[in-house]
């Protein structure tokens, strides 16, 4: 890892695309996402906050993030929206388009697991949380938790109980080099957002999907609610699966989704998120 990462160098180096966003960057934290909640209604414009180390990071269904110091890259992105949260149902779905492409730009080929995983030779190398709150002059703000792991130390893999992935090629970059591609690409994708929702997002989502034209399951709780071939995604974002019964969508929630007989991909919800 670099000797320390810089707060202005990253803002220097993304300014053509996220010149209005306010970067921070601290040494420890609990939790970004808890960090940039606690103050959103304070923020004046949208703000990164990057840890280099976080001992608190969440996941989705609250589970927690295991991360080690040096080994990943932990951050959020606060980002005010106009209109209620339910116009951001898709959202995590764009920012894992997003952030698949930038890093596939660096060289590494990446997929998306629907809803929030991004996916390296088919473990999990990156996830995704999103926490709102309502601004105080109308809108909402979306804070925008990401946990990717560049390296996988022993100790850490055998915490986590599973395979996960590393992203060797990455942990060599320069870090504010490489957290600058990706807030510049956060930032087009939250604009584009704005604008559009996620049906802009649709046909790209479905060309980086991981697992179409499988069988998977959706648990909830440890039991199956429902079976079929994936498909892909709606305008809205919810997982589409052709069923013995037909095609039905499925609404993220606190489901998890895995291959069908496949347990092991049981650990794609443990590895970490913010």
């Amino acid at each position: 890892m670099n000797a320390g990462m810089n707060a202005g160098r990253i803002a220097t180096l993304g300014a053509d695309t996220a010149a209005n966003v306010d970067v921070e960057v601290v040494a420890h934290t609990g939790s970004t996402n808890a960090d940039l909640l606690a103050r959103a209604t304070d923020l004046a414009r949208a703000t990164l906050l990057v840890a280099e180390h976080q001992s608190a990071g969440r996941g989705r269904a609250g589970r927690n993030w295991l991360s080690a110091a040096g080994a990943s890259l932990t951050f959020s992105l606060a980002w005010k929206f106009s209109g209620a949260p339910q116009r951001l149902l898709g959202l995590p779905l764009a920012t894992g388009v997003a952030l698949t492409e930038a890093v596939a730009a660096q060289g590494v080929p990446v997929q998306l697991k629907w809803p929030n995983d991004i996916l390296k030779d088919g473990a999990k190398l990156a996830g995704i949380l999103i926490e709102t709150r309502g601004a105080v002059d109308g809108g909402t703000w979306a804070v925008i938790g990401v946990g990717m792991n560049l390296l996988m130390p022993d100790e850490m893999e055998q915490r986590i109980g599973c395979t996960v992935a590393a992203a060797p090629w990455l942990a060599r970059m320069d870090r504010d080099v490489l957290m600058a591609a990706l807030l510049s690409a956060l930032v087009r994708a939250m604009e584009q957002f704005e604008a559009a929702g996620f049906a802009a997002f649709r046909a790209r989502w479905d060309g980086l999907h991981a697992w179409r034209g499988q069988m998977v399951a959706i648990i909830d709780a440890g039991a199956v609610l429902q079976q079929g071939v994936a498909v892909g995604v709606d305008d809205s974002g919810r997982l589409l699966l052709d069923t013995v019964d037909g095609r039905v969508a499925v609404l993220a929630g606190d489901v998890s989704l895995r291959r069908f007989g496949n347990c092991a991909d049981s650990c794609a919800d443990t590895g970490a998120d913010r």
